[in-house]
């Protein structure tokens, strides 16, 4: 690992940039990049400590980040920090929205870097995760999940109160393993009983299933997408590094403290709204 201020980075993935001169860093970062705040706080110095203008490299930007790029270091993208701001702060804005409103929302992230992440901000917010490969028709076809989830909750029940011992061995064992693939996959979405009103992902390209899903029902997708992401169908994109812990931290850590910060003026969490969902273009 290489140690770029006070941020980690894989070697390869650092090396890939080279080291930016103080005047490229410079213009990465403004005149004013400690003094200019979004409404949430956060700085373009503070992304830029995060990591979050790294993107990839020019040959797999998505054409619909074009306008988000800064310009290019050794063919490797770099993000426009004071836009990704702009981005980021639009996000925010729409999450605290959902805290006052007491919606409930779907974390997803599968990547190894975000996994942690995720499941440490649903459980700080009480909310529903994926955090393992998304399951084809987590939204399309909920009636059916439901089904599972009930199916696991059943032999949770059974398992705590005793009732799997009138099973032999040999069939305990296999309920055992039933309960641990069904709690990989569908332990994280348990307290869900209803579509959510909005999905947040980690890698909006990753998660195209999850973000396909969301669009046919006409669910809201808030995302952190990096540079090789098509954000053309997301409707809250904060353009930043997608790949990076440090970044990744930074994003979700921020989201959820606005969300807690945010007294919730129905204490009732309700599922999807019949609001249309708004489009970035």
């Amino acid at each position: 690992m290489l140690k770029v201020g006070p941020c980690f980075w894989p070697l390869q993935f650092v090396s890939s940039f080279g080291t930016l001169s103080p005047h490229m860093t410079n213009k990465i970062l403004g005149e004013n990049s400690t003094e200019v705040k979004s409404n949430y706080g956060v700085t373009i110095d503070d992304l830029f400590t995060a990591g979050a203008h790294f993107g990839f490299s020019k040959s797999r930007r998505n054409p619909s980040v074009k306008q988000y790029i800064f310009g290019t270091k050794n063919r490797m993208d770099i993000i426009d920090l004071e836009k990704s701001l702009t981005t980021f702060d639009r996000a925010l804005a729409y999450m605290e929205q959902l805290s006052k409103d007491g919606k409930q929302i779907l974390l997803a992230g599968n990547k190894k870097e975000a996994r942690p992440y995720i499941i440490e901000a649903a459980e700080k917010i009480d909310m529903p995760y994926v955090a393992e490969r998304w399951i084809g028709g987590t939204l399309t076809n909920f009636a059916e999940i439901r089904k599972r989830i009930a199916r696991l909750e059943d032999l949770l029940s059974k398992k705590e109160t005793g009732g799997l011992n009138i099973y032999t061995k040999k069939e305990r064992t296999l309920l055992d393993k039933e309960m641990a693939d069904l709690t990989k996959h569908f332990g994280g979405i348990v307290k869900m009983k209803r579509l959510p009103a909005a999905v947040f992902v980690v890698d909006s390209g990753k998660e195209e299933i999850a973000v396909a899903e969301a669009k046919k029902l006409g669910i809201p997708v808030i995302s952190l997408s990096g540079s090789d992401c098509n954000i053309s169908e997301i409707n809250y994109p904060v353009i930043g590094n997608d790949s990076s812990i440090t970044s990744i931290k930074y994003f979700v850590d921020k989201l959820v403290q606005v969300w807690r910060n945010t007294k919730s003026l129905n204490p009732a969490v309700t599922g999807i709204s019949l609001a249309p969902a708004m489009t970035v273009k």
